[in-house]
């Protein structure tokens, strides 16, 4: 019997993350291997939050839960997006979703029909072209350039939105793989675009309680957009949650509530005790949320120190989110193949630019998810490995 077109044509992340894989086979026998990989925080959920999970389970919070959201959890969100961007949001704008990837499908579950054309920036998170594909919609990359910090330029967006079916625009910003925080005037740009072609707005914030520099400006707070745009969200960085499963949609009222009836046909909502879990970290305020991204910014200076020291291998301007984009064209070798050699050479397993799109190759991506001294260790054994291979 055949399987649908729909499902066979999934991407499942892209070849490039055979080095991930690779990576993962040789610890599983015994080679001690430094991950730079996945966007995993190597301190786990805190004590307080697994604390309140346990007891809201042991209260009996484990049968099914509001499907949109239990009140107390969808009141949270819509305080916190209030406060961080200004808008005024209220939990009928907010529906809560199995983690951000699946608040990612519902989105464009929302506004996509099979055979029309949703446009996400290249490079990308490597769910982004699976994502839009399950819907029936085609998947279209606007391709940025690494001379223009890999922030997508108004022409080749416009270009890209007259294309015969288009209907929305994925972006992601603090983006996830390049660390780019879009500026204001970018987004301005965005949503001028996205105005003028009628197209909808889906914007991935998972990373905004990761900024180093600037400020986090969501498409949401600009005039006019706030009845276009649908803003996913997620515990997973901002909180080291990402195993919950716990996520958000922010959106107009009708959107939302048309998304509530997808979650009914589709995941039947999220557990009553993960959500009463969610809504204690919430209720901890920005502290914690600082506390669990000071590591990464730290690391980042740590980093940026080391690679100054030499310029075989240049740093892609990061702004937040837990990573940084190093550019090796000057090894003479593709992301794939550094990473490859990389990890056989050195033991130290990066991520190919490559495994984010076209625009990203010649890069890698390194994931600042290791102590401090391991991630100086690491970097600097990149950097020797670097000299060496270079023509």
């Amino acid at each position: 019997m055949e399987l649908s077109n729909r499902i066979t044509g999934l991407a499942g992340g892209g070849a490039a993350w055979g080095v991930f894989f690779r990576a993962r086979r040789m610890a599983a026998a015994g080679d001690e291997i430094t991950e730079l990989t996945i966007g995993e925080h190597d301190v786990r959920t805190a004590p307080g939050i697994l604390d309140e999970m346990h007891r809201a389970a042991r209260a009996g919070h484990t049968g099914y839960a509001d499907i949109p959201g239990v009140a107390e959890l969808r009141a949270a969100v819509a305080d916190r997006v209030t406060r961080m961007t200004g808008v005024a949001t209220t939990p009928a704008n907010v529906l809560i979703t199995p983690g951000g990837q699946a608040g990612l499908f519902a989105a464009h579950m929302a506004v996509l029909d099979p055979g029309q054309i949703g446009l996400h920036i290249d490079p990308y998170y490597a769910t982004y072209p699976g994502t839009i594909a399950a819907t029936g919609a085609t998947a279209l990359a606007v391709p940025t350039r690494p001379e223009d910090g890999f922030l997508p330029r108004p022409g080749a967006l416009a270009a890209a939105a007259e294309s015969p079916g288009a209907r929305s625009l994925l972006i992601n910003t603090p983006n996830n793989p390049t660390g780019a925080v879009y500026p204001r005037t970018t987004l301005e740009e965005i949503a001028a675009v996205c105005a003028d072609a009628g197209l909808w707005l889906i914007s991935d914030e998972v990373y905004d309680s990761q900024v180093w520099e600037g400020d986090h400006v969501s498409p949401r707070a600009l005039p006019a957009m706030e009845a276009r745009t649908l803003v996913v969200g997620s515990m997973s960085k901002s909180h080291a949650m990402t195993g919950s499963r716990v996520g958000w949609i922010v959106g107009p009222e009708t959107a939302i509530a048309h998304l509530g009836n997808l979650a009914i046909t589709t995941t039947y909502g999220v557990p009553g005790y993960i959500q009463d879990a969610a809504t204690y970290a919430l209720a901890q305020g920005p502290d914690l949320e600082e506390k669990i991204a000071a590591p990464f910014a730290r690391r980042r200076r740590v980093a940026l120190a080391i690679l100054s020291r030499q310029n075989r291998v240049r740093p892609v301007p990061s702004q937040g989110a837990m990573y940084l984009m190093l550019d090796i064209r000057a090894t003479g070798l593709s992301g794939l193949a550094f990473a490859d050699r990389l990890l056989d050479a050195r033991r130290i397993a990066v991520m190919p630019g490559e495994s984010f799109g076209r625009a990203a190759a010649g890069h890698v991506r390194i994931a600042l998810t290791v102590d401090d001294d391991r991630l100086a260790a690491a970097l600097s054994q990149l950097l020797e490995f670097a000299q060496e291979i270079a023509p």
